[in-house]
């Protein structure tokens, strides 16, 4: 590149340092952080540490804060420094600094578009864990593998960004895939990113399980639910449920072949079935199915209350389960398209990979708002 395309891309950083300033100051982050130094200087008051529960009020406050606080901060010194930096190689026309600089301007944008996009997540539950599931349409064996796929898709993506995942639930398919799976994936926002995953998802492929290599399309449905914290009452009638033991049928061992340690419960008047089977203990197998069916039953109230508040104003949305969201195509081309932002990747093997950051953040962009 010559002097005029360094000029350029280094016009584009200082277009984006600009936005970053913007959002810093719309975000209150210099008042953001004399609170954080109000809240340090309370933890070496003398006395502090005797009073647990305020202790611990207030360290939460100071994580809190730092989360927010911190990407902003350091990203605000690294563009400026980039640009200094930048200046001076320019004036040397040192070629090897200015490429690497250069280099950097595509990830700094990508690094400004999430760092935009977590501002988004003002959702009640947006801050929570979140129960993935999911379960595949019909078509036996070859919807079976795309919920599998699916599946994995999720479970790598939670690794990408540190989460911690356990899997609940986990019922394989008589060939290939699965029936059904779940998971609770923690970590920072977890249900805010995740919660535009929910509906159907459709493959096109040459099916692996087709003698005559012919082209099918196989559905599968994704849910997902926030995790709900200890404190947070639902009433839940012992009449109203059905539970049942069963023997497991995932990981386990020989164990899975000897007691009937898997938990399903059945909320009678919701029609809601969980389901646990990741403990060799039936005791923990129920309490962790009961965890989920209240958030469950949570999440149901708070879909009534929102489509109440909807007809109330008369801006009543099409919220329904059976639309469906995106398709991943391999053949006659390979191509992952959301209907709902029309956000397109080519490389479906990334995007099956796990990298579906792109999706998550163009739903929150669209739909900033109405979520």
């Amino acid at each position: 590149m010559d002097e005029k395309d360094y000029r350029e891309i280094k016009r584009d950083i200082e277009s984006l340092k600009n936005k970053i300033e913007e959002l810093y100051n719309s975000l209150g982050i210099d008042k953001k952080k004399e609170k954080l130094e109000f809240f340090e200087k309370l933890t070496i008051d003398e006395g502090f540490w005797q009073d647990v529960e305020k202790a611990t009020i207030v360290n939460q406050e100071i994580s809190s804060l730092k989360k927010q606080i911190e990407p902003w901060v350091e990203f605000r010194i690294e563009i400026s420094e980039s640009i200094d930096l930048m200046e001076m190689a320019l004036a040397e026309m040192d070629d090897e600094i200015l490429q690497e600089i250069s280099g950097t301007l595509k990830e700094y944008e990508e690094r400004f578009e999430k760092l935009e996009t977590i501002e988004l997540l003002s959702g009640t539950d947006d801050e929570k864990n979140a129960y993935i599931s999911v379960h595949p349409g019909a078509g036996g064996t070859e919807s079976q593998d795309w919920a599998s796929m699916l599946f994995r898709m999720y479970l790598r993506w939670a690794e990408k960004h540190d989460c911690s995942v356990e899997v609940i639930d986990y019922t394989p398919g008589e060939e290939a895939g699965i029936k059904t799976a779940t998971a609770l994936i923690s970590g920072d926002n977890v249900f805010g990113l995740m919660k535009g995953e929910r509906g159907i998802h459709r493959l096109v492929r040459i099916s692996p399980f087709d003698a005559n290599k012919r082209r099918h399309t196989s559905f599968a449905a994704v849910d997902v639910i926030p995790e709900i914290p200890e404190d947070i009452e639902v009433e839940i009638n012992e009449s109203d449920l059905r539970i049942d033991t069963y023997r497991a049928s995932g990981a386990g061992g020989q164990h899975v072949n000897k007691t009937d340690s898997a938990v399903r419960i059945t909320h009678i008047p919701s029609g809601i079935v969980v389901q646990c089977q990741n403990e060799r203990s039936q005791h923990k197998n129920k309490a962790f199915a009961m965890k989920m069916l209240k958030s469950k039953l949570y999440e149901l109230k708070q879909k009534e209350n929102e489509e109440k508040m909807m007809e109330k104003s008369g801006d009543k949305k099409d919220i329904s389960w059976g639309n469906q969201i995106r398709s991943y195509v391999f053949q006659p081309y390979t191509l992952v398209k959301d209907h709902r932002t029309n956000e397109e990747m080519g490389s479906i093997e990334y995007v099956l990979d796990g990298d579906i950051d792109k999706f998550i953040y163009a739903y929150l962009k669209a739909f900033k708002g109405n979520l």
